[in-house]
């Protein structure tokens, strides 16, 4: 089941289009890479989900229920533009948006406690917002995002302003939100964390998706049938005849595969000639690499039509 699905949403301001017939599934339960330069139509998009704004058309469900103003309780967004009170004291602060998340006051006592617990941050109860660090600021705004146990979790570029420990703090925290069946929608300009954390994707560039799909998937697609072999003396010269050698360093080689050649059928007849193979492996795109010659394409198919 998709918690998830846009269909044909466009949204305008003025005489601009921000989003332009956007459409796409999210399985429930799992971590959604939402992928887009910047200008490509992103935050409008979240915008919509979240009922900040209305779609001008098109249509939103949110577990298979056209969006209404009953769902934001059930959806926790993280902007990456933060906004906390500065003037506020931190636990207060945290009282006062669990409650309006619905949640009773002694239920938010009782989260924001527990999260407090899990951070080791029991003394900042009384400190004000802006006597913390920004990093601090930032584990508050999470507590805040999550405290009321959204279905939904929408965090853009999370980790932005957070140090090495911090960071590892927040996505062990948000791996835990995972397992225990949160779905994530993950926004963010740094296609690394992408890869490492998100098991579906969509990429939007110009106000319109260009490219969904499993990560998994969408690697595959873009292949180029290149494999890294790393060995021990020599390979003969005859044994890669049928490939082109792409880069050639030490004890490793990098060859290209014609099409419809048999990888497995490259390695026994490298085998065959007492080849001494270390490792052999495919090489597959990055999504960086996917990313820019994706919205390189798009960007180009605009300007010639």
């Amino acid at each position: 089941m998709n918690i998830l699905s846009l269909e044909n949403v466009r949204k305008t301001y003025d005489k601009h289009v921000a989003v332009d017939g956007v459409s796409f599934n999210m399985p429930k339960g799992c971590v959604f890479g939402m992928l887009g330069p910047n200008g490509a139509g992103k935050t409008s998009l979240i915008r919509i989900i979240t009922t900040i704004t209305q779609a001008d058309s098109g249509v939103v469900l949110y577990n298979g229920e056209k969006l209404n103003q009953n769902h934001p309780s059930q959806i926790g967004y993280m902007p990456e533009e933060r906004g906390l009170y500065k003037k506020m004291k931190v636990g207060d602060h945290l009282v006062y948006l669990a409650r309006l998340k619905g949640l009773s006051k002694s239920d938010a006592l009782r989260e924001i406690k527990s999260w407090f617990e899990k951070f080791g941050i029991e003394d900042w109860w009384n400190k004000k917002v802006e006597e913390l660090s920004k990093g601090m600021q930032q584990k508050i705004q999470f507590i805040s995002t999550v405290v009321h146990r959204p279905g939904l979790l929408i965090l853009d570029e999370p980790f932005s302003g957070l140090d090495p420990i911090n960071t590892n703090l927040i996505k062990d925290e948000i791996d835990e939100l995972h397992r225990n069946g949160t779905s994530i929608i993950f926004s963010t300009h740094r296609m690394e964390q992408v890869e490492e954390v998100c098991e579906f994707m969509v990429l939007i560039n110009q106000g319109k998706n260009v490219l969904e799909g499993s990560v998994k998937d969408v690697k595959n697609q873009y292949k180029e049938n290149l494999f890294k072999i790393d060995f021990e003396g020599e390979i003969p010269s005859d044994a890669l005849a049928q490939t082109n050698i792409i880069t050639q360093k030490n004890q490793s080689i990098t060859v290209q595969l014609k099409e419809g050649d048999d990888s497995n059928a490259l390695l026994r007849h490298l085998i065959q000639k007492n080849v001494h193979i270390h490792s052999f492996n495919e090489i597959l795109p990055t999504l960086n690499e996917i990313f820019i010659r994706k919205v390189a394409s798009s960007n180009l198919e605009k300007t010639t039509t």
